[in-house]
């Protein structure tokens, strides 16, 4: 489930196969992702993503099976793999086969340690320009963990994407939590939004980076660190995944803060700038999240999602309820006056705090689930400044 499309594309058969095959590489042209083994790459991820969801068939199943079937079919991979397959371009592997170093970045608003994860490839003189994914992890957490929660360096593999893990410190946050509440840490220029778009800058230093395709994604603290990237960097970040997350401005100190995650935020809305700029966000969260309530998730597409007096809100193409892994997940696509997917949000019911599809091996995962790394990176790729 990802790369939603409208109901219109949601028939049976090879009718609305191909025009969701048309969809992607429409959403690939406009992305200046070239038909290459990249775009090839993208491309897999995204059907992937669809025969989860049910909108095209399951590979080796008849073009006309039912629901049922494609549901049976996904249970039965399911069992086989109990931490849920990854949508790549190969057979789903849990060991990562590019290199991993680590980094220390500092400017004027301090210092932060990251770990870089670089592909196959991809460290070569000539290698080509690649996507480069930010992953924030949540509190308590390490790069370490965070990476083998979510698997993202696999996905990583098959598709050519950097990706960096910046480390919070205990010194910084005695829980090891982004600083997501904090006025000073929710301005361009400033705080840890200043050091986390400098880390960007300093990988495009050191590698090809395609900075049309610079992401950023997170769990609770740092999906809410990544909302406020977006927000104060929309010339840096092209896309956003915010997992379990809270919207912009939620908080401004720490009593705010703990009222906010258990959804009594005292913010007001604050949608996107006069200008109109949104960056795209993709939202999951879970139903059961008692850390975090799934209003703020709401909330954070409610910004999104707003007008201004210049532009029009975004408008709900599609509101779908599916099963995946046994889940029962509420898919919403917002699109824009020309019809482009925008915003999604993944609401997953009985899930709670920890990252959907993740594997056991990391902290605060919650294997039943959807695979969200799967899911935010097929969205993320689909979009470029």
């Amino acid at each position: 489930m990802t790369a939603l499309v409208p109901k219109s594309m949601l028939r049976r058969g090879s009718e609305g196969a191909q025009q969701i095959q048309t969809t992607i590489q429409d959403a690939l042209s406009s992305a200046g992702i070239r038909a290459d083994g990249n775009a090839t790459g993208v491309q897999r991820t995204i059907q992937d993503a669809l025969q989860q969801a049910g909108l095209l068939p399951l590979e080796n199943a008849p073009a006309q099976a039912t629901a049922a079937d494609r549901a049976s079919a996904a249970r039965t991979a399911s069992d086989e793999d109990s931490t849920a397959r990854l949508h790549g371009a190969e057979p789903t592997t849990r060991t990562a086969r590019g290199t991993t170093t680590e980094y220390s970045y500092s400017n004027h608003a301090g210092t932060r340690s990251y770990t870089l994860y670089v592909p196959p490839g991809l460290d070569a003189a000539d290698a080509a320009a690649a996507p480069l994914m930010m992953m924030l992890h949540g509190c308590t957490q390490t790069p370490a963990d965070f990476a083998a929660g979510t698997r993202m360096n696999a996905l990583a593999d098959a598709h050519g994407v950097l990706v960096v893990y910046p480390a919070q410190t205990a010194r910084d946050n005695g829980q090891k939590c982004w600083n997501w509440f904090r006025s000073e840490d929710q301005r361009r220029g400033e705080g840890e939004p200043a050091i986390l778009a400098g880390i960007v800058d300093d990988i495009a230093s050191r590698h090809r980076v395609d900075t049309r395709r610079v992401y950023v994604a997170g769990l609770s603290a740092g999906a809410a660190m990544a909302v406020i990237l977006g927000r104060t960097y929309p010339d840096k970040f092209a896309a956003v995944g915010a997992h379990s997350g809270l919207p912009f401005g939620a908080a401004t100190d720490v009593p705010g803060a703990f009222a906010a995650m258990q959804g009594r935020s005292a913010r007001n809305a604050t949608p996107p700038d006069a200008d109109g700029h949104r960056v795209p966000t993709i939202v999951v969260h879970g139903t059961a999240d008692h850390t975090v309530r799934a209003n703020n998730g709401s909330a954070i597409v409610a910004d999104a999602t707003a007008g201004t007096t210049s532009v029009a809100p975004l408008r709900a193409e599609m509101s779908e309820t599916a099963r995946v892994n046994g889940r029962e997940c509420t898919h919403t696509a917002f699109v824009d006056s020309e019809g482009r997917v925008r915003v999604e949000h993944v609401l997953v019911t009985g899930a709670g705090h920890a990252w959907s599809g993740g594997d056991p091996s990391g902290s605060h995962t919650d294997a039943k689930g959807p695979d969200a790394s799967a899911l935010i990176l097929a969205f993320c790729l689909r979009h470029a400044h």
